[in-house]
């Protein structure tokens, strides 16, 4: 097994380990450990909330989350000879939920995908599913089953949600500066345009006193993807998947966590994945002065691993950028078209005994594939939605004798 260069007692919160994780992007995040151009080594991992979500059969946990104290993420690890301007290779070698381990916290033998409320984050979907819903899914080595979603059974492509490289002062400044722009566009919207920097429960690290309080006011919050890599929520960032980091501050500092037993493409209940611990192997390098030489100036670039299930056969919906409820077409609207075809896959699903939520979280966790299928044909966006047939252990196709309707029960619900 690899050195473990970032350990998690899974019994413990984030802030109660021996070296504390961090919740927050921020060049001043203290290193917890070094690495040197070509190691190997495990950083461990706790789950994004903090294992707020228990297992159980009730969403008020969902409702109710803090999200001021995500994400949690384990680092940052320095690598040496790092500089700005370099790009930092990292191979994925390994990961999965918590090694031999069965307890309370996600990943340990159990994850969950959550739909939030509108109120409290919200999701893709969020005006037509406002309030919190979850499922509880157990694992069976690559196999996940939920009792909360009855007749499916699949293979999970095991993935971390998020990994990135500290910004560099001055890009961290331009996060701030052009998010709270956004914000400022609609301050009081609900769900908000975006996260400003928060003090409140902010996690940062092995930093204490006032470097610690400068951490919490000024640090990024961690739910969107940017230029430093972070929340990118790929599934395909899987093992086998080579990952090329902007390095935007001496020694690179690499940190992440968020890991994923499976995900749909999207991760569209915004707690779309089935969340976990667990642990991660990495193996990485350098390319120096790699960003220049390959015009890698904005985002990471990746080479996805070849480790995915075998799912021939798919049922595929199809959206436009029409908002049909209001028959409303939009300009080349890939969100609107993406959004489409997902509300054509949930009222699909409902035909067959599913409740709209329980479909919604299904395409949240399941590994459906979603394309852009058409950008250029004026006025109308096509996206579409792959959803495999072989997950579920009945007949999902369209025959002449109509969909097979049964009691799929129902998933945890708010009281």
């Amino acid at each position: 097994m690899p050195e473990v260069v970032f350990s998690v007692d899974q019994s413990r919160s984030m802030r109660d380990q021996e070296v504390p994780g961090h919740n927050r992007w921020h060049p001043d995040v203290p290193t917890v450990a070094m690495v040197r151009p070509g190691d190997e080594f495990r950083v461990e991992c706790r789950e994004w909330t903090d294992a707020q979500i228990g297992n159980n059969d009730s969403a008020n946990d969902v409702r109710d989350v803090d999200l001021k104290a995500t994400h949690m993420l384990s680092g940052p690890i320095g690598v040496e000879g790092a500089e700005p301007g370099d790009l930092l290779v990292v191979d994925i070698l390994d990961l999965g939920p918590v090694p031999q381990q069965v307890g309370d916290a996600p990943g340990q033998g159990w994850g969950y995908t959550g739909v939030f409320a509108k109120a409290n984050g919200g999701g893709f979907l969020t005006d037509y599913f406002p309030d919190a819903y979850k499922a509880i899914w157990d694992f069976h080595g690559q196999v996940a089953t939920s009792r909360h979603l009855p007749g499916v059974r699949f293979t999970g492509i095991t993935h971390p949600g998020l990994f990135g490289t500290a910004p560099s002062a001055e890009l961290l400044e331009r996060w701030n500066r052009r998010e709270q722009a956004l914000i400022d566009t609609d301050p009081d919207r609900i769900p908000p345009l975006g996260l400003a920097p928060d003090p409140d429960q902010a996690l940062a690290g092995k930093a204490t006193g006032s470097e610690a309080e400068s951490i919490g006011r000024d640090g990024a919050r961690t739910v969107p993807a940017r230029e430093n890599g972070g929340n990118h929520d790929i599934k395909n960032f899987t093992r086998g998947s080579r990952v090329f980091y902007p390095v935007h501050v001496s020694g690179a500092k690499l940190s992440g966590g968020d890991l994923h037993f499976s995900q749909g493409d999207g991760e569209i209940t915004f707690c779309g994945a089935i969340e976990m611990g667990g642990y991660i192997d990495f193996h990485v390098d350098l390319i120096k002065g790699g960003m220049e030489k390959y015009g890698v100036s904005t985002n990471p670039v990746f080479m996805p691993g070849n480790v995915e299930p075998r799912y021939s056969e798919f049922l595929s919906f199809i959206g436009i950028s029409v908002d049909h409820d209001t028959d409303t077409n939009y300009y080349m609207d890939a969100t609107v078209a993406y959004r489409r075809a997902c509300l054509n896959a949930v009222e699909y699903l409902k035909k067959f005994g599913y409740t709209g939520e329980q479909a919604y979280l299904l395409l949240g966790a399941a590994p459906i594939e979603g394309r852009i299928s058409g950008i250029v044909d004026i006025p109308n966006a096509c996206c579409s939605l792959y959803l495999p047939t072989g997950i579920f252990d009945f007949d999902v196709r369209p025959t002449t004798e109509g969909p097979k309707t049964a009691d799929r029960g129902q998933c945890a619900v708010t009281s």
